[in-house]
């Protein structure tokens, strides 16, 4: 009877939620139907327009009277402008001087963080700690809200298998379902309901397919086969709209050979009608401006294809507000494509509240109780020791301990402009501390910190090697020998020397492709150097990507990947250097053996002529390199631990599993070393026969847990008919039966086996 009860109850709620919800979008669909009533076609078309107010410019925009466009309602927002104070005023305009007093949207690249920055993305993919990710979101939406802004171009969810790309730095890595995961979490980290002043909207980008650019090369063209992009690209953008995300950003690449941003297929066969996303679609910036060097046709051409493509906002290109009235009085478009557009920019100021309160975003007195607060940042500096990856420590050499003369060298232990990493437009490099800064008060008065730059970050821009702006972004005038004198005069008094190597933050991110990815000569060569001095040598090593560190994994005895950590890297990196936090990141991105492996992921494919783990070297007739093994450097789900962690044999609750049934993969993990620490279980599952070739292992699982030294606990997955499914060559989301191998372990190289049969 109580069972009953509860049931009924549940349905009575349901029906409830369900009838106010209903009620609420026919509230907001009366009052959309009267405002656009009373629309000029202009008008309506101007909701479309997003220009940028010039405050902080990503690209190479044309130049405007933002403010007149804005009183004679050719604006639909802006994006860029920071000051809750400013934005006030721009809206104030919008609501007060307008003919129709409708509110403009204020976006923002607010990617991983606001003020209080978090490590990049890339970074916090690594820590494999979704609550902790989705709250870095919450934190980021309060700081920028309360600085005026409504709405985010984040999350961007593409996944990247080549290294190259420098705008792997700002997703999640390889593998489509930890990258599910990563969207759903941002998504409702910064979206919740979008009913509070310090929610705001968010943005999936970029849609489709932007991390698969021919040679790693940004803005590069993208060719695949739908059943790849099914299984191995969509499966983040669809989580990210079924987690309810309120925008969607295309992408600058062509797909089935026309740009994502005129590509009707991707804007509406896909995202609307097969995965019912209800929010509007923004261009990337200048998106329909850039198919004209497509071949797409003029700028009336394009802007039209954009728009029955199914995109609502134009960004920058001046596409919209530019050609739309024209190609309608031609023909060309329909009022009903441009009423469409139009209606889904007024639902999403709606749902945000701003047609009952345009000031919901301008109050002036939350930045100074809610940015940068030593709340946000203590957060922020917990997460980042979560994303650094321990790839070596022989003889321990971490941690170290706070005593004597600790030399730190190199061209990145001194600078706060780089901590932040890329994307970090809202920045304020002032307030956040060097490295140098982070160690002395990590230490205080127990160890002395010493310090040299030792080199530039590359050498002279006449070596043609590393002839790239970059290398003069930090540039030191004194002469490489006179640098490397004074390192090694440093290092000579020091009793152990830690390096900060890698790349800039510069180096990785938008329009940051590289060739070759070797640290730099001349770190090499300092390095080399500080090697050479009998020395201990701990390698930290910063980069926005994964990178060759296969002369350092032979040479160096103790390495830790530290990315960009954000506002709190110098501290958080001390935390873990100096024992108070042991490292936990596991890598969400194969690192390689050399560049000619990339692209190179480990979910792949088995080929008819797989190199076995018996083979011992090249193998005429199979496939693999002349000169280098198949495998990552660094594998996928690799991170190592201050501790040391043993696994189980794995057991399952049974041998076989039907349809509409579960089974359980359990293992027990023990703390066998001397220090407290996380730990990320990973569990695999390869099924063995398909109707099409299936990779030969995919993560569909995984558990952060705490165990004390000593301690052990007991990890089960449960897989059910859901976990096992795939696009097959029809495109129908099946499971097949068979035979299947479920895979645990602490990264995916290392792992328990196990087989069972799905009937």
């Amino acid at each position: 009877m109580k069972l009953n009860k509860l049931v009924l109850a549940s349905a009575l709620l349901l029906t409830s939620a369900a009838t106010a919800l209903a009620s609420n979008d026919a509230k907001m669909d009366k009052f959309i139907d009267d405002l656009m009533g009373k629309m000029t076609v202009q008008e309506k078309i101007g909701q479309l327009n997003l220009p940028v107010t010039g405050e902080i410019v990503t690209g190479q925009a044309k130049s405007s009277d933002v403010a007149s466009q804005i009183k004679a309602g050719k604006v639909g927002g802006l994006f860029n402008l920071k000051g809750v104070d400013r934005i006030r005023d721009v809206q104030r305009v919008a609501v007060e001087e307008g003919r129709l007093h409708i509110p403009l949207l204020f976006g923002m690249d607010v990617i991983h963080g606001y003020e209080t920055v978090y490590p990049i993305p890339l970074a916090l993919s690594c820590s494999w700690d979704m609550p902790a990710i989705q709250h870095s979101a919450r934190v980021a939406a309060i700081e920028a809200s309360a600085d005026g802004i409504c709405w985010t171009f984040s999350p961007m969810v593409d996944i990247c298998q080549d290294a190259r790309w420098g705008r792997i730095a700002e997703g999640s890595g390889e593998d489509p379902y930890l990258g599910s995961r990563i969207a759903e979490a941002m998504v409702k980290g910064y979206q919740g309901d979008l009913t509070r002043n310090d929610e705001i909207l968010a943005c999936v980008k970029h849609f489709a397919l932007y991390g698969a650019p021919e040679a790693g090369r940004d803005y590069n063209s993208v060719d695949m086969s739908h059943w790849r992009m099914f299984n191995e690209y969509f499966p983040p953008y669809k989580a990210a709209i079924e987690a309810g995300a309120g925008s969607v950003m295309a992408s600058f690449n062509i797909v089935d050979g026309v740009p994502a941003t005129g590509n009707r297929w991707l804007m509406t066969e896909i995202l609307r009608e097969k995965w019912n996303f209800d929010g509007f679609v923004v261009t990337d910036y200048t998106g329909i401006y850039e198919m004209i060097a497509h071949g797409m046709g003029d700028l009336q051409d394009v802007g039209r294809l954009a728009l029955q493509a199914g995109v609502d906002m134009d960004m920058v290109s001046d596409a919209f507000v530019g050609t739309l009235e024209k190609s309608l009085e031609e023909g060309l478009v329909s009022m009903s494509d441009i009423d469409t557009a139009c209606r889904r920019i007024l639902e999403a100021k709606y749902r945000l509240g701003l047609f009952d309160d345009p000031y919901k975003y301008c109050d002036l007195s939350r930045p100074a109780k809610q940015v940068f607060t030593p709340e946000h940042r203590a957060d922020a500096r917990k997460l980042a020791t979560e994303t650094f990856v321990l790839l070596k420590n022989q003889d321990n050499l971490l941690p170290l301990q706070a005593k004597g003369k600790i030399a730190l060298i190199g061209p990145l232990a001194n600078t706060r402009e780089n901590m932040p990493g890329t994307w970090a437009v809202a920045a304020v490099s002032s307030k956040y501390s060097t490295l140098v800064e982070g160690f002395k008060a990590a230490v205080g008065n127990k160890a002395e910190i010493l310090y040299a730059k030792g080199c530039n970050l590359m050498y002279d821009e006449t070596d043609e090697k590393n002839a790239t702006p970059f290398g003069r972004a930090m540039r030191d005038n004194r002469s490489d020998k006179e640098m490397l004198d004074e390192a090694l005069a440093v290092a000579a008094q020091s009793d152990v020397i830690v390096a900060a190597l890698g790349e800039s933050s510069e180096m990785s991110g938008e329009c940051s492709s590289r060739s070759d990815l070797e640290m730099p000569s001349s770190q090499r060569d300092l390095l080399k150097a500080l090697l050479a001095t009998g020395k201990p040598v701990i390698l930290l090593h910063f980069s926005g990507r994964p990178v060759v560190l296969t002369w350092e994994n032979e040479n160096v005895k103790s390495i830790l990947q530290v990315w960009f950590g954000g506002s709190e890297t110098a501290d958080a990196i001390a935390d873990v250097v100096f024992g108070k936090v042991a490292p936990s990141g596991k890598l969400t991105t194969s690192f390689p053996q050399c560049v000619g492996q990339e692209p190179l992921h480990y979910n792949t494919f088995n080929t008819g002529r797989p190199i076995l783990p018996e083979d011992e070297g090249f193998v005429k007739f199979k496939s693999n390199y002349l000169d280098v093994r198949n495998d990552a450097l660094f594998p996928f789900g690799y991170g190592l631990s201050y501790t040391t962690f043993d696994y189980s044999d794995l057991t399952l609750s049974a041998a076989e599993m039907s349809v509409n049934g579960a089974i359980e993969a359990s293992v027990t993990i023990t703390n066998t070393g001397n220090y407290d620490a996380d730990e990320v279980v990973q569990m695999y599952i390869r099924d063995m026969v398909g109707s099409v070739v299936r990779p030969v292992k995919e993560l569909k699982g995984f558990q952060r847990i705490s165990l004390k030294k000593g301690e052990s606990k007991k990890v089960t997955f449960t897989i059910d008919a859901e976990l096992l499914k795939f696009y097959n060559a029809k495109l129908d989301f099946v499971c097949e039966p068979g035979e299947f191998e479920v895979m645990v372990g602490p990264n995916s190289r290392d792992v328990k086996v196990k087989k069972f049969f799905l009937k």
